[in-house]
C-alpha cells in the first residue's frame, strides 16, 4: 500500500516540471513579444499613422536608405571575420570567411524572432561544425558582446562631454530620464550590487566542493578562456581595428538616414551641430542603449529611444516615428534577405568540417 502511494504522489508531481518548463519557456517568447507589441502600439497612439506613411512617402530620399543598407550588410561581415579571428586565438579551427558572415547574418534574422535566439544558434551551430566545446565558444560571443559593451559605454561617457545640454533635457524633461538619474545615485542600487558580488563569491568559496559547483567552475572557466583571448591573441590589434570599424558603420547608418530626411538634413545644416555629427551621436547613444530592453530585434524599445533623441532636437513625434520606422524595416529586411542567403549557404554547404588544424590546438599567444 505504502508503494502504491509513494507512486501515485510521484505521478502527480511528475508533470510539474514539463509544465513549469513550458512556462518558462512561453514566458521568454512572450515577454519580449509583448514589450514589442506594447510599446509600437503606445507609439501609434501618440501620432497620425497616415501622417506618418506621408512623411515618409513625400519626403523619404530612399538612396541614403539603399546606402545604409548596403552598410549594414558590410558591418556583419566585418563582425563575422572579427569573431572567426578570435574563435581560431580560442582553439578553434579556421572556418570558410563566407560561413563566418553567415553565422553573424542568420544570427541577426534570427535575432528578429526571439532575442538573443540568433546568439545560442550561432554558438551551437559553430561548436557542432567546427567540434569545439561549446562552453569555448559561448566564451568567444561572450567576448565579442563585451567589446561592444565597452564601446556603448565609451560612446555614453563622449555623448556626456559632447551633447551634454541636450542630455540633461532628457533628464530633466522626461519621468524616465529623471528615475534614471535616482537609480544612478541611489545606494540601494550600489549596495544590491555588493550584495550580489559577496553572495557570489560565497557560494563559490564555501560550495566549492560540490558537484554542481565543480561543474559550473569549469564551463565559467572556459567561458572567460574564450573571453580573454581578445587581450592576447596575435591578433588583437586587428581586432581593436575591426571593432573601430564596426562601430563606425554602425554610426554612418544613422548618418546615412539623416541624409534621407529633409527634417534631419535640417539639423546638418544648424550651427553648433558639427554638421549633423552631434545629434547624430545622440540618436546613436540613444538607440544602443536601448538594446537592454528584451524586445524582437529592438522594435518598440529602440524606435522610441531613437523618436525621443530626436525630439531633443526640436524634430516631432511624427518625424521621429517616420525615421525610426524606415531604418528599423530597412535594417530588417536586410536582416531576412541575408539571414535566407545565410540559411541556402549553410544548406549547400552541409556539415562539411575542416580538418583539425594543430596549430590552432592551443590558445595563441
Amino acid at each position: 500500500m505504502s508503494d502504491m502511494n509513494i507512486h501515485s504522489q510521484s505521478s502527480a508531481v511528475a508533470p510539474e516540471k514539463p509544465i513549469r518548463k513550458y512556462i518558462g519557456t512561453g514566458l521568454k517568447f512572450l515577454l519580449p513579444l509583448v514589450v514589442s507589441v506594447s510599446l509600437v502600439y503606445w507609439l501609434f497612439k501618440k501620432v497620425d499613422f497616415h501622417d506618418v506613411m506621408r512623411t515618409i512617402h513625400d519626403g523619404c530620399d530612399f538612396f541614403w536608405i539603399g546606402v545604409m543598407m548596403v552598410i549594414t550588410a558590410v558591418s556583419h561581415m566585418i563582425r563575422g571575420t572579427r569573431w572567426g579571428l578570435q574563435l581560431r586565438a580560442a582553439g578553434v579551427a579556421k572556418m570558410p570567411v563566407v560561413l563566418e558572415w553567415c553565422t553573424i547574418w542568420g544570427a541577426y534574422a534570427l535575432n528578429l524572432l526571439f532575442p538573443q535566439l540568433g546568439e545560442g544558434w550561432r554558438c551551437v551551430y559553430v561548436s557542432r561544425r567546427q567540434k569545439a566545446p561549446l562552453s569555448t565558444v559561448i566564451g568567444t560571443d561572450v567576448g565579442d558582446r563585451g567589446s561592444d559593451l565597452v564601446v556603448i559605454v565609451a560612446l555614453i561617457i563622449v555623448a556626456l562631454f559632447v551633447a551634454r545640454p541636450e542630455l540633461m533635457d532628457f533628464i530633466n524633461r522626461y519621468s524616465f530620464g529623471r528615475d534614471l538619474n535616482d537609480a544612478a545615485h541611489s545606494i540601494w542600487l550600489w549596495l544590491g550590487l555588493a550584495a550580489l558580488v559577496s553572495i557570489i563569491w560565497f557560494i563559490g568559496h564555501y560550495f566549492r566542493y560540490y558537484k554542481w559547483v565543480k561543474a559550473l567552475d569549469n564551463d565559467l572557466d572556459n567561458v572567460w578562456k574564450g573571453f580573454k583571448v581578445i587581450f592576447t591573441m596575435k591578433g588583437r590589434w586587428a581586432y581593436l581595428f575591426m571593432t573601430l570599424a564596426i562601430w563606425t558603420c554602425y554610426f554612418m547608418e544613422t548618418y546615412c538616414c539623416f541624409l534621407a530626411f529633409p527634417f534631419t538634413r535640417h539639423l546638418m545644416e544648424q550651427p553648433g551641430m558639427a554638421w549633423g555629427f552631434l545629434p547624430g551621436l545622440v540618436v546613436f547613444v540613444f538607440g544602443s542603449c536601448s538594446i537592454a530592453v528584451p524586445s524582437n530585434g529592438g522594435l518598440g524599445p529602440w524606435n522610441l529611444a531613437v523618436m525621443f533623441a530626436l525630439s531633443l532636437f526640436g524634430i516631432s513625434n511624427t518625424e521621429g516615428t517616420a525615421y525610426s520606422m524606415v531604418m528599423w524595416s530597412m535594417q530588417s529586411l536586410t536582416y531576412i534577405v541575408l539571414g535566407i542567403f545565410s540559411a541556402c549557404y549553410i544548406s549547400a554547404l552541409g556539415h562539411k568540417q575542416n580538418p583539425p588544424d594543430s596549430s590552432h590546438s592551443v590558445v595563441e599567444k
